[in-house]
């Protein structure tokens, strides 16, 4: 009998780990509306609270996605009316706590992106790629290759195992309120790769100060705020940073952008040189991210990122598009909206090459096998990605994290990698209105999470659905606090999760939650059904 069980066992995850990589087929029409959006507002007395507002915001310019509205009621398509994400609703309780704590450390501390010689094992899988994966069977892997090494320097750089730059740059930021915080299931980081021509001098000589300070002009153009630099040769970058109309020293990068006006700036190097186009709140062209979504590992010293991944994300920017542009997309999918409520969003691409969003970047990635091993996402888990990096309030170019990253005066200015620092000592971010972002989350939700549902958060943080002052006080300088899971929350949440990767449904949702939150988060909601917030809540750059 335990011989046929464990047979029937086997079968079942070898049934549940064959997922098609090359249907572009949807089961979940609406894939690229969150879990998150299914969250009932208001508790059982009938207070309304608000975890819509980290996505659901007024934008700043070229962001044209007006969707504060969205605060105020459940304006979903026919098709999402009836919650998809069934995962949230699953039981995980009895075999979390049948996992050992020794057991589910050691799988998270196994790195399943390296190779044991050090090697990306997923690059050496895709030079050869499985025929399930090569989608368009040319014998080819026809998508992003990883190459970052993740061995970083002292300023965030990416090197290979000669030194030799991979262009890659580790920076750090406050994550975003709710889902990106450990403490409710995962650990993350962001690096950002910027073109060729903006790391090299005019002649193509590779110049890693001119790199620098590209990335400085970038920094200002999507925070629109001038940034600090090291004492820096204008007359070799081929521009007046500092905009005091002499080629000197600078020690600045000064924002400036009205080009109704005349007023601009200029990339630094052959890229400056070449003419990159350049506008405030955007990219350039060819600019490339990567984003891993990890374990979280308690260690004797603390909460850290674990070696191994639960996903890579990565996205690209194909396509430069003008203010005007953006503006036309953002109005035509409103009008869309309007005139056919019940019309789904349609995609294109597939699991190898990516998915084009609607603002000129493509977007895939890779998450676990049933084995624990990278493979690339579905046409549908990658669809599941759009839905944040796409139509979205509070983004900047389709982005989230860059805006945040830390500044002036941080730790090594903010270019470093959670490896190399942890949360602990971050900051909160200061709101355009002068209170911090996690203050202000914890107030307005009266909870740590978009399902409201951090038993932990709520019971360390929240005092009748309030923040003390000397708790918000304490946010101030150190972030960690609060968004850090306890040790033992952290092995509960990584065992949750790693049950959705041995039945590989993630398409059902993959959030890592360890009861099913049946009392904060709705299986059906009316269209259009008010939240019962009022006021929509103003972002965290925007003054009230």
């Amino acid at each position: 009998m335990l011989r046929i069980s464990i047979l029937a066992l086997l079968g079942s995850a070898t049934m549940a780990g064959a997922v098609d990589l090359k249907t572009t087929i949807l089961g979940n029409p609406t894939a690229y509306i969150p879990s998150q959006c299914y969250t009932k507002t208001q508790d059982e007395v009938g207070n309304a609270h608000n975890p819509c507002q980290t996505c659901h915001t007024y934008p700043r310019s070229p962001n044209y996605v007006r969707d504060a509205d969205l605060q105020t009621e459940y304006a979903f398509p026919a098709p999402a009316l009836e919650n998809p994400w069934t995962n949230l609703f699953v039981d995980r309780r009895a075999q979390i706590a049948a996992t050992e704590s020794a057991e589910i450390r050691a799988y998270v501390r196994q790195d399943n992106y390296h190779d044991a010689q050090g090697d990306i094992a997923l690059a050496a899988k895709l030079a050869v790629p499985p025929a399930a994966w090569d989608v368009d069977g040319n014998g080819a892997w026809d998508g992003y290759t990883p190459d970052v090494q993740f061995s970083l320097d002292d300023e965030g750089f990416d090197r290979r195992p000669n030194g030799a730059l991979t262009g890659w740059r580790a920076f750090a930021y406050q994550p975003l309120p709710g889902t990106f915080w450990p403490t409710n299931g995962s650990t993350d980081d962001v690096l950002i790769r910027l073109p060729k021509a903006f790391r090299e001098r005019v002649d193509g000589t590779p110049d890693l100060t001119i790199y620098k300070t590209n990335f400085a002009i970038i920094e200002a153009l999507i925070t629109r705020e001038d940034v600090a630099i090291a004492p820096t040769d204008e007359s070799a970058m081929g521009v007046d940073l500092d905009r005091d109309g002499v080629m000197g020293t600078a020690s600045l990068v000064k924002f400036a952008f009205a080009p109704l006006d005349g007023i601009t700036m200029h990339y630094a190097g052959r890229a400056g040189a070449e003419g990159a186009k350049l506008a405030a709140g955007l990219y350039p062209k060819g600019t490339e991210f990567v984003h891993t979504v990890r374990y979280i590992d308690p260690t004797p010293a603390g909460i850290a990122m674990a070696a191994r991944l639960k996903e890579l994300r990565y996205m690209r920017k194909k396509d430069w598009i003008t203010y005007a542009a953006l503006e036309e997309t953002a109005l035509a999918e409103l009008k869309e909206d309007s005139a056919f409520p019940d019309r789904t969003k349609q995609f294109f691409g597939n699991s190898e090459t990516g998915i084009p969003n609607a603002f000129g970047w493509r977007l895939q990635g890779f998450i676990e096998d049933v084995s624990g091993d990278l493979r690339p996402q579905s046409f549908e888990e990658t669809v599941f990605c759009i839905g944040c990096h796409g139509t979205l309030g509070t983004n900047d170019d389709s982005t989230f994290a860059f805006a945040r990253k830390l500044g002036n005066g941080a730790f090594r200015d903010g270019w470093y990698h959670w490896s190399q620092k942890s949360l602990v000592g971050t900051p909160d971010l200061i709101r355009a209105d002068g209170t911090g972002d996690y203050a202000h989350y914890l107030t307005s939700n009266a909870a740590g999470d978009e399902f409201r549902a951090n038993a932990e958060v709520i019971e360390a943080w929240l005092k009748n659905g309030e923040l003390p002052p000397v708790r918000a006080a304490a946010l101030r300088d150190n972030i960690g606090a609060l968004i850090l899971p306890s040790p033992e929350r952290a092995d509960a949440l990584n065992a949750a999760y790693r049950l959705i990767v041995r039945e590989q449904s993630f398409v059902k949702g993959r959030d890592a939650t360890i009861a099913p939150v049946e009392s904060t988060v709705w299986r059906k909601v009316e269209q259009d059904q008010p939240t019962g917030i009022q006021k929509p809540q103003q972002p965290w750059f925007e003054r009230r």
